[in-house]
């Protein structure tokens, strides 16, 4: 795909992996295609988002700074909870302005749910793992640390989540905080997450020809740290994991692994629970013009508003 081509509104998912990875690498992040996306549009045409403050932050991460967004809206009747919330793209893409970050984001603010949203290194070039899992442990460690200050919570009532590759290395962190023997956030919302290597196959060996295999071996880094489980939380144990919250889609290819996520927790005696969404297909929650995502948005709020 040439630059031209993506100004034109080329959709860069349509490419095979390694294209549309060789074009990040040399072009950056594509042209929002969308024009009613950005903050002042998705305002107008919800005005519960009205109130909504967003702040910019940067997180200063082991691998260089990351920025971060806190958003409130202190009109909103507290749910005494608060959400760091990390973004997918695959591992190779996504930013802070993306409805799956920016857009779900004011929405759980506009419902009493403050939300601090993150970015991280991409795994482009030389970049693997641990990178970007080191930059969503560091937001993490940022926010408990300032709770009270960004989003108006003491640590304890602070959840974490994300969606897709967000949802993977949230998954990941709050297995490497449990086996460093740190405090775990108060809940994990994982949204469509690829908590295994082949995420359409999870516990058969990784195809290398899926897409989603290429997708976590870039990731990964070898093919020995596909089998690692702080790389990919479904490999491992649920022991000790807090209360969560996995949403799978119905048409999603990454279903079978979000499901088996669940299981596993479950098997361990993890309070899991698991929100279908019928008609959904992967990232639903990235197009506010679908008619799933806002019931999924929904979904979220209301296991939140739970546990308080």
């Amino acid at each position: 795909m040439t630059e031209t081509q993506a100004e034109a509104g080329f959709d860069i998912r349509s490419l095979p992996f390694p294209e549309a990875l060789r074009w990040l690498r040399e072009n950056g992040e594509p042209a929002e295609r969308r024009r009613d996306v950005d903050t002042e549009s998705l305002r107008r045409r919800f005005p519960r988002l009205a109130d909504v403050t967003v702040t910019d932050r940067v997180v200063h991460a082991p691998h260089g700074p990351q920025p971060a967004r806190i958003y409130r809206d202190d009109m909103a009747t507290s749910s005494g909870r608060a959400l760091v919330w990390v973004h997918g793209g695959a591992f190779m893409g996504g930013y802070l302005d993306m409805p799956e970050s920016n857009w779900v984001a004011l929405e759980l603010a506009a419902r009493g749910i403050p939300v601090f949203a993150v970015d991280y290194t991409k795994c482009l070039g030389d970049v693997h793992y641990p990178v970007p899992s080191d930059d969503v442990l560091a937001a993490w460690e940022y926010a408990r640390e300032h709770s009270a200050e960004l989003l108006g919570v003491e640590p304890g009532a602070l959840l974490l989540g994300g969606a897709s590759a967000g949802g993977t290395l949230t998954a990941g962190a709050v297995a490497r905080l449990r086996d460093a023997g740190a405090e775990v956030p108060a809940g994990l919302v994982s949204v469509y997450p690829a908590a295994h290597p082949d995420g359409g196959r999870p516990g058969e060996i990784p195809d290398p020809a899926s897409a989603t295999t290429q997708i976590a071996l870039n990731f990964a880094g070898s093919p020995e740290m596909l089998a690692d489980p702080h790389v990919f939380a479904g490999l491992g144990s649920g022991e000790c994991f807090p209360p969560t919250l996995v949403v799978v889609c119905e048409h999603d290819g990454l279903r079978p692994s979000g499901e088996a996520f669940a299981a596993m927790l479950a098997e361990a005696g993890v309070d899991v629970r698991v929100h279908l969404e019928l008609g959904a297909d992967h990232a639903h929650i990235n197009e506010p013009a679908d008619p799933t995502a806002l019931p999924t948005i929904e979904a979220i709020a209301d296991w939140i508003g739970a546990r308080a």
